[in-house]
């Protein structure tokens, strides 16, 4: 058998009983997030043009809802990711349209979301070191839109397998350009999920697919995979779960600067009510990561008329915003607060530094990159300087060593994007703040306190407080209820 092939037998038999509790408690609290994250898009503006266009989240057909629910919850960053990539915007997206429209109950979903997980994690961690990343990997949704569906239709593993095959047959590469610097970013998952449907719908017809589609020498893997990692597909199936690497977000924004944003949040409660006239310096520390994310955002951002696709990368505006305010909303990258001009002033005087320890924390942790780092070993060498210089690759071969101590099921996973931010006032006064994990990141933190965070998250967008209450029933829900709490969630 193909590593697809081994994927597709593994994930197509899935059932509830076979995931560990912390996964499905995982998976609960992934789904709630993600409802909040497509509340937040469903009432934005521009939101509201992608209903205008395709029809409401919840409709008759389950595969363009599918895409819209994709598409909502997808740009502004509200989205969980794993290593390896941007979940949720398929693999709880589709799960929710097909189930809804399937009458499944709760724990059929909790199983399609995480069987999605697996296969869209392993897949896109097996392209980890290439030349996408992020967001910009939209690759991840081919697969976790197949999976989302099948295992919902409870579909053969041989179905599984041509939809797979034929969904990576032409796989989706984003510009840079569009993602960046047009609206264009909210098809970052709607265009691949739209390609999953297609393949479910070929497959199901009697469409094949190349079993080998991925490693093959003229396959995924060598166009999209600088250093290829076949073995992530499929090696510890049923043993090392993917969704053990979560991490949820909290607030809008990213990657990279969630850290920041924390810190800054800390420093208005410390150093209480701010003008920006007071506040000589900012200085934000940070590893690679952050700059790397800033220095492709920045020349996009040159104030409030500047697209969304960048703004959401850029650290200066959402840490002058965290530092005035005490907090960081959806809000805040829509007018009338995204032109408060004291922000933009604040925001002229965030340095952006790196801390070489931070680089080293980054590639010690599981995710985003650390694990595929330390599986590779010298031979994601030049990845690694590509990405960041040979300073990098000194950084990242020594954290991600063999003395690396972890879990071989990722029950202990961490993704440490670090960050130090220091406010220097006019007065002479100076304070800091750092942290090593974001809030709802992977960790001991979040390990223990998802479902908590996760509930303010949805409330915090604007749902109900008994919604969100109701989802840790959400494994005993029979098909109406579950229908009823869906529905009820974007009201």
């Amino acid at each position: 058998m193909t590593p697809l092939e081994e994927l597709a037998d593994w994930a197509s038999g899935l059932t509830y009983d076979d995931i560990p509790s912390p996964v499905r408690s995982l998976a609960t609290s992934q789904v709630l997030s993600q409802l909040g994250s497509i509340r937040a898009g469903l009432h934005h503006p521009l939101g509201r043009r992608i209903v205008a266009a395709f029809g409401d989240p919840w409709q008759d057909d389950p595969r363009t809802g599918a895409c819209v629910l994709a598409g909502l919850g997808s740009w502004l960053n509200l989205d969980d990711t794993a290593y390896a990539g941007h979940l949720s915007n398929s693999t709880v997206a589709v799960p929710l349209a097909h189930a809804l429209a399937r009458g499944l109950d709760g724990a059929a979903l909790i199983t399609a979301v995480v069987a999605a997980n697996e296969c869209a994690a392993r897949i896109t961690a097996a392209a980890t070191l290439g030349p996408l990343r992020g967001q910009s990997a939209v690759h991840t949704h081919l697969a976790g839109g197949v999976a989302g569906r099948l295992h919902c239709e409870g579909a053969s593993a041989a179905r599984w397998t041509d939809a797979l095959g034929l969904a990576f047959a032409m796989p989706n590469w984003p510009l840079h350009r569009a993602f960046l610097a047009s609206d264009a970013r909210l098809f970052n998952a709607f265009t691949p999920v739209r390609s999953a449907m297609d393949a479910c719908d070929a497959a199901a017809a009697g469409l094949r697919g190349a079993p080998d589609i991925l490693e093959h020498p003229d396959g995924f893997l060598a166009r999209f995979a600088s250093v290829p990692l076949p073995g992530e597909v499929h090696e510890g199936l049923g043993t090392r779960w993917y969704t053990h690497t979560l991490s949820f977000k909290a607030r809008p924004g990213g990657p990279g600067i969630d850290a920041a944003v924390d810190c800054a949040i800390e420093l208005h409660d410390v150093l209480g009510p701010l003008r920006e006239e007071d506040v000589e310096e900012v200085v934000v520390e940070a590893s690679l990561y952050t700059l790397f994310a800033g220095r492709t955002a920045e020349r996009y951002v040159t104030g409030p008329d500047a697209p969304l696709g960048a703004l959401v990368l850029h650290t200066p505006y959402p840490v002058a915003t965290a530092l005035l305010q005490g907090g960081l909303t959806v809000d805040d990258f829509a007018a009338p607060r995204l032109a408060l001009p004291e922000r933009w002033k604040l925001a002229e005087r965030v340095v952006l530094r790196h801390d070489e320890d931070f680089t080293r924390a980054l590639f010690g942790s599981v995710a985003p990159f650390g694990e595929a780092v330390r599986r590779a070993g010298a031979a994601a060498g030049p990845w690694l300087k590509a990405f960041g210089g040979s300073a990098t690759e000194r950084l990242a071969l020594t954290a991600c060593g063999p003395g690396a101590d972890r879990a071989d099921d990722f029950s202990d996973a961490t993704k440490a994007t670090p960050a130090r931010v220091t406010v220097r006032m006019r007065d002479g006064r100076t304070e800091s703040r750092e942290r090593l994990v974001p809030i709802g990141a992977a960790g001991p933190h979040t390990r223990a306190g998802h479902a908590r965070l996760m509930r303010e998250k949805f409330v915090s967008l604007g749902g109900a407080p008994d919604v969100a209450r109701a989802a840790s029933e959400l494994d005993g829900m029979d098909g109406a209820r579950l229908a009823d709490w869906l529905r009820a969630s974007l009201d």
